[in-house]
């Protein structure tokens, strides 16, 4: 061992290797034992942490595993969902597309028929209006026939009781002179 005033000394180049190698003794005397146990609990430490994170690593992988398998079951299942969703509204578009078009030609038959039957009744009422103005036609040249023979008749009437023209007018002559009273009356 070297004395404590040897160890103040400047090293020199070989002894410096002397006395690095002495110190390394001393402090393996002095604190070798504790070094080795601190070494021997570190090492065990170490092994425990690495124990503990491989532990943690292996039971974040499986909690990973296991929640990445459960998020691709939810995302299928939601996917199966979406799809079935999907079909059952396509099938109900479709569907609501044919009752449209079943209705659509129903109105459109609805409309001919009512076109049809409006034609028809249009034709039906233009014959009976034909028939009614012939009717009223007939009827009139009837009631004018009846009335210029009845104006007929009664100027034949009136021709036959009329009075005469020449004893009208001295029938005239006589209210004139009567009037005048120009006129003798025969004594009856």
């Amino acid at each position: 061992m070297a004395s404590p005033a040897e160890a103040k000394l400047p090293p020199n180049n070989s002894s410096g290797k002397e006395e690095g190698a002495n110190v390394d003794k001393i402090r393996d005397i002095l604190f070798g034992s504790q070094m080795r146990d601190y070494e021997k609990r570190f090492t065990r430490l170490e092994e425990n942490v690495s124990k503990a994170v491989e532990t943690l690593r292996e039971d974040t992988m499986k909690r990973l595993e296991t929640l990445s398998s459960f998020a691709q079951q939810e995302v299928e299942s939601l996917s199966q969902r979406l799809k079935t969703e999907k079909s059952e509204r396509s099938e109900g578009l479709k569907e609501l597309a044919r009752e449209l078009k079943e209705a659509a030609k129903m109105i459109e038959k609805k409309l001919g028929q009512l076109e049809e039957q409006t034609s028809d009744a249009q034709s039906e009422l233009r014959a009976k209006m034909l028939e009614h103005s012939k009717a009223f036609s007939n009827e009139i040249d009837k009631l004018r026939r009846d009335s210029a023979a009845s104006l007929d008749r009664e100027v034949e009437i009136l021709r036959n009781d009329k009075t005469d023209r020449a004893a009208l007018a001295d029938i005239f002559a006589e209210f004139s002179l009567r009037l005048k009273n120009d006129l003798e009356l025969p004594e009856k």
